[in-house]
């Protein structure tokens, strides 16, 4: 019996992934360069990845941009992990966008 296990994306410079079944990248560009090699099915993003690593922010307009040049896209599940409270309502705000634009 083959079991398909889900892809997925951990985003986070500092933390840990919740288990070994997480892709694990600590900047932005990494999380890009992951998204754009294969296709995962949930991706979790921290914020603040530190000095020069860019944003998990960055990886949402990244998937925003996508999903609306191309209508075949398929977005991943996307999480948001990040303590920053100010980011995670603007992550949120890109999330909708994103679920809205796929959604039509």
């Amino acid at each position: 019996m083959d079991l398909e296990l889900d892809m997925k994306l951990w985003l986070d410079d500092v933390r840990l992934p919740p288990s070994s079944e997480w892709v694990w990248v600590k900047t932005a560009l990494d999380a890009l360069k992951e998204l754009r090699r294969s296709s995962y099915d949930v991706i979790s993003l921290d914020h603040d990845l530190g000095e020069d690593a860019g944003t998990g922010y960055d990886v949402l307009t990244y998937l925003e941009a996508e999903v609306y040049r191309n209508p075949e896209f398929r977005a991943p599940e996307i999480r948001i992990h990040t303590a920053n409270t100010v980011a995670r309502a603007r992550m949120l705000q890109a999330v909708a966008s994103i679920k809205r634009m796929t959604s039509s």
